[in-house]
């Protein structure tokens, strides 16, 4: 249910919104392209995570460029690399 509702408030302002503005954003997909994949593929909780960091990461000192939204197993594999880290 909320992961339905991300999705939708997320393709209204990619509809509605995104056009009005100008363009920004510094990674490819755009945050709000990310941000939706993210969510479609790893739930609501776990996909807005992703989607925050990235949206953090988008500001005028961070070069951005390619950034996909990262496989299950690449997810799993880096959670396990911070943790044998700590």
């Amino acid at each position: 249910m909320l992961k339905q509702l991300l999705i939708l408030i997320i393709k209204i302002y990619k509809r509605f919104i995104s056009p009005l503005l100008p363009s920004s954003c510094r990674f490819y997909p755009t945050c709000s392209s990310y941000a939706l994949e993210a969510i479609e593929r790893f739930g609501a909780l776990e996909g807005s995570i992703l989607a925050i960091k990235r949206i953090l990461r988008c500001h005028p000192f961070n070069p951005g460029g390619y950034d996909p939204v990262p496989k299950k197993e690449e997810l799993l594999e880096l959670k396990l690399q911070r943790r044998k880290n700590k």
